[in-house]
């Protein structure tokens, strides 16, 4: 109970998943959280796009939105190189995005500033 969260859209605070459910966490480059499952709350965008730019320059992915508000809180990537290849599937939230209410504590934190226990997928 004291490391479990739930992560709450930044815009309207709607609840899109929680820390049961996390699969691994990505600081360096994108700043992400990868879930397993998410709420109904999230929006899995129908079409591709393909990354023109930055750390996902020539991937492929759907980009999750918050059905409440519609802000761009993630995306699932579709096809990758091989350094982001153990992300693929995976609902992947931007910590900048989200908020996390941590359960322990009752408090309300930004994403950014959370550590969670080190998870590895890349293995």
């Amino acid at each position: 109970p004291e490391e479990c969260a739930v992560f709450q859209c930044r815009g309207c605070r709607a609840v899109l998943g929680d820390s049961l459910h996390l699969c691994a966490q990505e600081e360096r480059r994108l700043g992400l959280l990868a879930c397993l499952r998410v709420t109904r709350d999230v929006a899995c965008e129908e079409s591709q796009l393909i990354g023109l730019e930055g750390a996902l320059l020539g991937c492929t992915f759907n980009a999750l939105s918050c059905r409440s508000c519609g802000l761009t809180v993630g995306f699932v990537l579709y096809s990758a190189f091989s350094d982001l290849a153990y992300l693929r599937g995976f609902f992947c939230f931007f910590k900048d995005s989200i908020l996390c209410y941590l359960l322990e504590n009752k408090m309300v934190i930004e994403a950014s500033k959370v550590k969670f226990p080190v998870l590895s997928l890349k293995e």
